[in-house]
């Protein structure tokens, strides 16, 4: 899947507290994983891999996302967030 870098990282800005660390508890990563993957490049001793390549551009470039199982739950924080 292909999505903007800037369309990623407003994602993650809109996930309410705590949600990193829902979505490392639930996927059994480390929340600097879960950072990594929404841009961060923190990488702790293991380098983390996140699965993704960047390819410059507007709008902070395309990030190609080969695993979405972050960005799926992500998005399900936010429509349950968005419906409470």
């Amino acid at each position: 899947m292909n999505i903007s870098f800037d369309e990623l990282r407003d994602i993650k800005h809109r996930l309410p507290t705590g949600s990193v660390g829902r979505i490392a508890k639930e996927l059994n990563i480390t929340e600097q994983s879960v950072r990594n993957y929404f841009g961060a490049n923190k990488f702790n001793q293991s380098n983390d891999l996140t699965g993704k390549h960047y390819q410059s551009g507007p709008n902070g470039g395309i990030v190609s996302l080969q695993d979405t199982t972050i960005l799926d739950l992500a998005l399900k924080i936010l429509q349950e967030h968005t419906h409470s």
